[in-house]
């Protein structure tokens, strides 16, 4: 399927930060979009602005921790918009704490968004693409999914790798099928999720999101994005011994 037919778009954790950027790039080019994330109120005001260029903006309030209601939310808002050509598994959480210092939560709840609520919204957009016998799954992990990151970024780090590789495994079942899904990994991108982060890698949220874009549209299995200067760094983490890479992380 060429990625031109992909016109009915699901994205979740579209209120801010990268996934409201894809929303607006979309919306642009005219397509029919599912938006959905835990602050309605921001979703809505960010539907009212996007109807005017988009063929269609349908929301509801998701959050993905509580996985029972995933599969209904998505469901309902495939049938709003008649089915569903691309779902990018987006909703993600930035919280955390170094490991046994007394704040276990935040490491737990990070795992539980960014792995537990995302296999939810995988099984939610591949079942109904299985029916369809179509469709394009994209997974927004990171870059820290290469090389476990230290201190506080460690339970984060450990949830994006976990999510590449449900990416990966679902990339060997269903190669050769109409079933598409690609795996992104973004550097540093000038969002909250980023704000404090002090990085001369830093790329400004505009940019960012075109190269989200332009990778999601050539459907990319694996993705650094940007390519520049990710995708060197990214053979770099994953071929160097672990004494070299232990220093650039």
């Amino acid at each position: 399927m060429s990625p031109t037919t992909r016109q009915r778009i699901l994205i979740t954790g579209a209120s801010s930060g990268l996934g409201e950027g894809m929303a607006r790039a979309f919306a642009a080019q005219g397509r029919a979009l599912a938006l959905c994330a835990r602050r309605l109120d921001r979703l809505d005001a960010l539907a009212d602005e996007l109807r005017p260029a988009a063929a269609q903006v349908a929301t509801a309030r998701l959050d993905v921790t509580d996985t029972d209601s995933v599969p209904r939310v998505i469901g309902g808002l495939a049938d709003e918009l008649g089915g569903l050509d691309r779902v990018v598994v987006n909703a993600g959480l930035g919280k955390g704490a170094r490991i046994g210092t007394g704040n276990a939560a935040a490491n737990i709840e990070t795992v539980q968004t960014n792995l537990v609520g995302a296999l939810a919204q995988i099984e939610a957009a591949l079942e109904i693409f299985r029916a369809q016998n179509a469709g394009h799954l994209v997974l927004i992990s990171s870059m820290s999914a290469i090389r476990g990151l230290p201190g506080a970024q460690a339970a984060y780090s450990a949830s994006k790798a976990g999510l590449s590789a449900l990416g990966q495994g679902l990339q060997a079942e269903l190669a050769g099928s109409p079933i598409r899904v690609s795996v992104l990994l973004p550097g540093y991108i000038e969002t909250d999720i980023n704000r404090g982060v002090k990085t001369a890698m830093m790329t400004d949220t505009d940019k960012g999101v075109a190269a989200m874009v332009a990778a999601i549209e050539k459907e990319s299995g694996w993705a650094p994005v940007p390519r520049w200067p990710w995708a060197p760094i990214a053979v770099a983490l994953r071929y160097l011994p672990a004494g070299i890479t232990r220093r650039m992380v």
